[in-house]
């Protein structure tokens, strides 16, 4: 079905995720009326207009109907894995440990400077497609692993790459402040300003970023320095995002309040004064359930305090090849309802609207008028079901745009 030609969708229950007086917005016998890439009405179907009576209709025979998923953090352009990590963990070393001994973030910059920008969009691919397959519509995707400006370069042009290959936005953001290259051990406030201020300022001149985001951890980058770097994206007109508080608290996360950051990640160590902060900035609580379980980490993030203050919270897979290897955002769903005790219907708003609102994009996330027909329609009759099950994928179609 092309977005040229106007269509209603008939015959469906829609999990609109519009607050209102029902569980996610939820509307039965409904109707949505699709015109050039946009949604024209969404209703009853007993109620449809006269206006779009004689367009074509799609029936849905009841299946469910969300707003396409978004994945809002994931760093799916690297090179080579790290499985052998994996194997490290599980035979007792922790995350930290694992990165103290080279390992870590810093063992994948190899792998990913030694990749030409086709061999890192072709080893992208799969892990798009996985997400596609599972109804995503925006991938969020870092740079982070080359460290140095022409890798990280090459990274966000693979990522901008990914978004011409397959019907799916792909939002692009620079991390080079994600750890310290072994050039430069010992020296972070050198690299950060002889390697990734310049290398932002480079990528902010090709047009290849939307976001800036940080990792601000005792493995990583202290407050001071990230706020160097967040200084530069302001003065660029460029949102920041932040990796904050996941393995101990730095105070990342007043920082990224003190910067309205779009959204502040991990977030495990958070407290409730970083609540109140993010509440205030309007910022994002996104949830990383992968990372969590991988690395075997038994600090929950205060779920509790981001409820009590309002802070809306997203999850996402944070696809990586280390903490997170993971491309299933329906598994993020039930991960973030089994391990953090979020409701079904948090987990749903965390992969539409809240994740939307996590990437700055006020058009995506909600079945309503105005906003982007990118939808998603599954083999379900209820919502939770799709954070329920585990390794199902009950995707029927996936409509990107307007376009099946």
């Amino acid at each position: 079905m092309s977005n040229s030609s106007p269509y209603l969708i008939t015959d469906a229950t829609l999990a609109t995720m519009v607050p209102g007086d029902t569980a996610y917005g939820l509307l039965r016998n409904a109707a949505i009326a699709v015109q050039d890439g946009r949604i024209a009405w969404v209703g009853q179907a007993n109620e449809v207009p006269d206006h779009y009576a004689d367009w074509q209709r799609q029936p849905m025979q009841n299946r469910l109907i969300t707003p396409g998923l978004i994945d809002c953090h994931t760093h799916i352009v690297f090179g080579g894995n790290r499985a052998m990590e994996f194997e490290m963990r599980l035979n007792g070393a922790s995350y930290e440990e694992v990165a103290r001994a080279g390992g870590g973030i810093v063992s994948t910059v190899s792998a990913t400077r030694e990749a030409t920008l086709e061999e890192l969009v072709e080893d992208a691919l799969p892990r798009l497609d996985a997400l596609i397959a599972e109804g995503a519509t925006v991938v969020e995707v870092k740079s982070g692993y080359g460290l140095d400006q022409e890798t990280e370069l090459n990274m966000l042009r693979a990522a901008r790459r990914l978004g011409k290959l397959r019907p799916v936005t792909v939002k692009t953001t620079f991390l080079g402040a994600h750890a310290t290259p072994a050039e430069y051990k010992g020296r972070d406030d050198d690299y950060i300003d002889q390697i990734c201020i310049p290398a932002l300022r480079a990528a902010h001149a090709e047009g290849l970023v939307d976001a800036v985001d940080g990792f601000c951890e005792n493995i990583a980058f202290a407050p001071a320095q990230i706020e160097r770097v967040f200084k530069v994206a302001r003065e660029l007109g460029l949102p920041v995002k932040l990796h904050a508080e996941q393995l101990s608290h730095q105070g990342g996360t007043a920082l990224a309040a003190q910067y309205g950051a779009l959204s502040v990640d991990h977030v495990e160590y958070a407290t409730e004064d970083d609540a109140k902060a993010m509440a205030a900035a309007g910022s994002v609580a996104v949830i990383l359930p992968g990372a969590f379980y991988t690395i075997r980490e038994t600090q929950m993030p205060p779920i509790d305090h981001f409820r009590a203050h309002g802070v809306p919270m997203a999850l996402a897979t944070d696809c990586n090849p280390g903490s997170s290897p993971m491309t299933s955002l329906l598994l993020t769903m039930n991960m973030g309802c089994t391990l953090f005790r979020m409701t079904p219907e948090e987990a749903l708003a965390g992969v539409t609207h809240n994740a939307a609102r996590a990437l700055g994009l006020a058009d995506r996330g909600q079945i309503a008028a105005g906003m982007r027909a990118d939808l998603a329609v599954w083999d379900v009759e209820t919502p939770g079901e799709l954070a329920y099950r585990i390794g199902f994928n009950p995707l029927y179609i996936r409509i990107y745009e307007g376009n099946q």
